[in-house]
């Protein structure tokens, strides 16, 4: 069992930044899978929001401080073969609103960076377009509610 911390980054404009996987190591031109909140898993020490602004930090290059982080808004669990093994991932999504930022990926752990991994901030009509695969896979549905914030609400359970 794993528990994880992730985070809605959210522009100015509603839109969401997603990173695309291809897959681990994937070959050059692999297509993206899916998409995925930036976030990763909690370590020795830490709560919920200090992971969440650590992963934003390596990922993306984003600080920010825990404070910052509205939620958590969701739950879900996911189970997901990583590093030779079946991981049961117990996560908790946070959201971080009127962001401004360029994605900066120096700080990603050699793994990260052996994955080759896009980003894109990700419109809700995009999304509800349904042409590509997301996690959680009710985005469309359950992202509203979070663009509708500020979240006041207990956190939600998702898939």
């Amino acid at each position: 069992m794993r528990p994880t911390s992730r985070v809605l980054v959210l522009d100015r404009e509603q839109r969401v930044l997603l990173l695309g996987s291809r897959g681990h190591a994937p070959p050059p031109e692999a297509p993206v899978e899916w998409w995925y909140t930036p976030g990763g898993g909690v370590e020795d020490g830490e709560d919920l929001r200090t992971a969440a602004v650590r992963e934003l930090a390596e990922e993306i290059g984003l600080l920010v401080a825990p404070a910052e982080l509205e939620g958590p808004v969701w739950f879900r669990r996911h189970l997901t073969p990583w590093g030779g093994e079946l991981v049961d991932a117990r996560e908790s999504y946070f959201v971080l609103r009127g962001v401004e930022h360029e994605v900066d990926t120096a700080g990603r752990t050699a793994q990260e960076l052996a994955d080759d991994e896009p980003h894109r901030w990700w419109g809700l009509d995009e999304i509800a377009a349904g042409t590509a695969t997301f996690a959680p896979r009710e985005l469309a549905r359950v992202l509203p509610l979070v663009l509708a914030g500020p979240w006041t609400g207990p956190p939600r359970i998702v898939d």
